[in-house]
Order: C-alpha cells, then structure tokens, then sequence
C-alpha cells in the first residue's frame, strides 16, 4: 500500500524535519579488530504527511568503522538512500562498529557522521564516536614457568588461562584481564595480583558494549568463569584487584591448612552469579575488602581456618529471589569431617537484604572443630548472648533507625546497578570499629583516614554529609 500512495501524500518542505531519539551514540572503549552488539536508536516523523529519505550517508564512507542498517539493509559504501516513514510513524536504525587493530597500547579515537537527508533536504545527524583498544589475545594458554602481565594493554582471555603447579604468575598494578564467556583463571601455581589505591587490577568479562540501553554488561552477573586456586596452590596474594560479574568470584579447593592459601586486601568481590567466595579446608585471610552481591553466598567456608579484618560482607544480589546469604560456614560436607578450626570475624559488617544473613552449621560430631569469633562487627543475624564467641558486636535490626541497605549512602541503584557500600552516618557501624583492630588499615578502602580513635565497621569509614542551611 505504501508503494501505491500517491506523491502529494509526501511532503517536499524543508521546513519537516526529522526528529533522531539521540544525538550522539558513543561507544565508549571497544575491542579493536572485534565488532560490538548492535545499538539501535530511532527516526522519528511527527509530521502530518510522509517523509522520503532521499539520502542517508556516513561521512567517512567506505573506510567508516561504524555499520548502519535502515529499514532492513546496510549503507553500501557507507551512503544508502530511498527511505519513507510515514506520518506520524517512526523508524529503526541498527548500527555496531569494528574498528582497526592497529596495535597500539593506548586507545585510538574515531568518529564519523551520520546523515539523514529528507526529499524536502531538511538534515538530521547522528555524531558517532567509540575508542579502539589492541589487546593481548589469549587462547587455551597454560603458563608453565614465571611470568609477568603489565598494564601496557589489556589481556582478552578465551577458554581458560592456567598457571601450572611450580610457575608465579605476577599481575602489575593497573592490568587489565578481560575473560570470555565461561573463561577462568586457574591457578594450580601461583598468583601474585598487586594493584594499588590509584591503580587497580580489574579482573572483568570482555563485552565491553551494553546488554541495551544504558545496562553495561559488565554490571551483569556470570560474564566469564571465575578464579580457582586448586589444591596445590599456595602463597597467593590479591591485593587492590576488583573482581566481578563473574559465574562465581573466588573458589579455593581443598589444601593443607597449616600454610596460607590467599592473602586477599584492599579489594573487591562483586556481582556473581554464585558464589563470591568459597573455600574449602583452606588457610586465608581477607583485610579491609568487599564482598558483595551474589546468587549463591557472598563468603562459603566449609572448615579450615580465616581472618576477616575489617571487611564489608553484604549480599544485595538484585537479580532474582532465591539467593544465598552474606556468610555461610559449616564443619561438614555431607558425611565428610570438616575441621573448622577458626572462623575470625573482626569489625566486620555481614549483612544483606533478609533478617537472617549469617548460617552456621555444625556437626552432629562435637568433636569436630567448630571454632568462630565475632568481634565488634555489625552483624544482620539473631541476637546471641555468647561472651566467648560475639564480642562487642551490634545487631542490624528493624530496630534501627537505619537497617540492611539502609546503612549505605548513597541508596541503591537497582536499575542502573550500581551499588555503593560507603556508610549511612545513622549506621550502627559507625564509629563502633576497635581501634586496635583497625591499626593494620589507617585507610579504608576508598583511602579515607580511619585513625581518628573512632574507626567505623566495614571496609569502608563513613563520609558525613553536606547539609544546605
């Protein structure tokens, strides 16, 4: 029918414009030498009469790296044309970009133009931009003697990377490790991760576009596999790394306790799919770090012997119902003795969005070892009178002025999902810290100073804020 309207039903005004749902679609940081997801945006005409899109054309034609589809098909050599929208209707548009890898360590910007060019010769534009980063590629590699990643240029992970048992694999600070879907790093080695305050270890997925508009992957769950220290891995150390959106976060197997296993500081566990992190009869420590947001349990123990010092644990996984808790721990697996022979818990916060965010489980054995101390942390659990066990402890109850995730500031964002774990200064965790306790981490996670003699629980020292007179 629209091929049978007649030519007066067009309109030939340059005064009919075209209105664009965007003026601007930036692709942020991508992958050079590898296409993005398709954006779509739209074309509107508001108009009483039909509009003819004599030409729709990009500026940098045939070498653009940006590829638009309209009504169906690609811009041939970057130019198309003979469009109608009728009156009152609208258009989509789809478009992704490839760039060049032109094996460079710092990202190369590109930009083009988008033209639309109504019969009237009314113009819209849409401005194009995206940055194109080289990257190591990595496939199936297994590293069987030392080795060294550097901040130079991210590394792209597929299958998974092994750190075979005898070899160190050493992360500098500000690396980057992007891991395909179901990629691991599996450290039978092992791992040295050293960042810092300014430059981090990011340990992500590699879709760096966004699932649709304004939803980055990387702020989606089970992205890529996760990290494994296996048995015969020892001696690791995670230090300002952010680890997230991952199938799980950290999975420690089953190891001699008597020597450290990991070492995790000033870091994060974000955003799994199961488990952030779970150990079995292992060794570890975990100093001033947040773990956070799963489908399974933020923290698994099943015997063995940790120290949380100063740690946020908080389980607000937004996804779906049917989630874990902020902290598990238990003496047994089924019919396997599980000795725990210290589960230490200081000026830490455990909570999450049920009344109860804390399971223990102990053996129906009581000669296994179910060893667990609580001291000055905020604690989302039912109250318990135990002065060996919960020492100086408070409790995130309805009681509160403030409770769960009501003591973080700023709120929640569970549309974007973005998640702040910094303190509500009506929080019970504030300034009920131990300062003895704190004197390993004079900053917080954020790099706040902590040593005014009234540290707060958590990773993280609570910011007081600004009020208009």
């Amino acid at each position: 029918m629209t091929g049978c309207l007649k030519d007066d039903e067009y309109t030939t005004s340059n005064m009919h414009r075209l209105k664009v749902s965007v003026d601007t679609i930036a692709f942020d940081t991508i992958i050079s030498g590898q296409p993005t997801n398709t954006y779509t945006f739209t074309v509107y005409n508001n108009n009483d009469k039909s509009i003819r899109i004599s030409r729709a054309y990009l500026d940098g034609g045939t070498a653009s790296p940006f590829k638009v589809n309209i009504d169906g098909s690609y811009l041939v050599d970057g130019n198309g044309g003979g469009y109608e929208i009728g009156a009152k209707d609208s258009m989509r548009i789809f478009l992704f970009a490839n760039v060049a890898d032109e094996d460079s360590d710092q990202p190369i910007a590109y930009k083009d133009v988008l033209h639309f060019i109504t019969e009237g010769g009314a113009e819209s534009n849409v401005v194009l931009t995206a940055y194109g980063q080289s990257v190591i590629t990595m496939k199936s590699v297994a590293l069987t003697s030392d080795s060294t990643f550097s901040a130079s240029r991210p590394y792209q992970i597929y299958d998974s990377l092994v750190v075979a048992e005898g070899a160190t694999l050493t992360v500098n600070a500000g690396s980057r490790l992007y891991f395909h879907p179901k990629a691991k790093l599996i450290v039978r080695g092992r791992l040295v991760a050293i960042g810092s305050s300014t430059q981090p270890i990011m340990f992500r997925g590699d879709r760096l576009g966004e699932m649709f508009d304004s939803q980055p992957y990387d702020r989606i769950p089970a992205q890529w596999g996760g990290i494994i220290f296996t048995g015969s891995s020892f001696d690791n150390i995670i230090n300002h790394c952010d680890i997230h959106s991952g199938t799980f976060g950290i999975q420690c197997d089953s190891s001699n306790t008597d020597q450290q296993k990991l070492t995790i500081e000033n870091s994060i566990i974000h955003n799994m799919g199961g488990d952030c992190l779970t150990a079995t009869m292992c060794k570890i420590y975990v100093g001033n770090s947040q773990i956070s947001n799963a489908l399974g349990n933020c923290v698994t123990l099943r015997g063995g012997a940790y120290d949380f010092i100063q740690c946020t644990i908080a389980n607000f996984y937004a996804f779906r119902g049917g989630r874990g808790v902020a902290l598990s721990y238990t003496n047994f697996d089924k019919d396997n003795e599980l000795p725990l022979t210290a589960a230490n818990f200081k000026n830490c916060l455990i909570t999450g969005f049920s009344k109860d965010e804390i399971m223990g489980s102990k053996s129906d054995n009581a000669d296994i070892p179910f060893s667990y101390l609580f001291q000055n942390c905020l604690l989302n659990t039912e109250k318990t009178e135990d002065a060996e066990t919960i020492i100086n402890c408070q409790w995130d109850t309805d009681d509160n002025e403030v409770a769960r995730e009501k003591n973080f500031n700023p709120e929640f964002d569970y549309d974007q999902l973005i998640f702040y774990f910094t303190l509500n200064e009506k929080s019970l965790a504030v300034n009920n810290g131990d300062p003895a306790i704190c004197s390993a981490y004079p900053l917080d996670l954020n790099g706040k100073n902590r040593t005014d003699g009234r540290p707060d629980i958590g990773c993280y020292e609570m910011i007081p804020q600004e009020t208009s007179e």
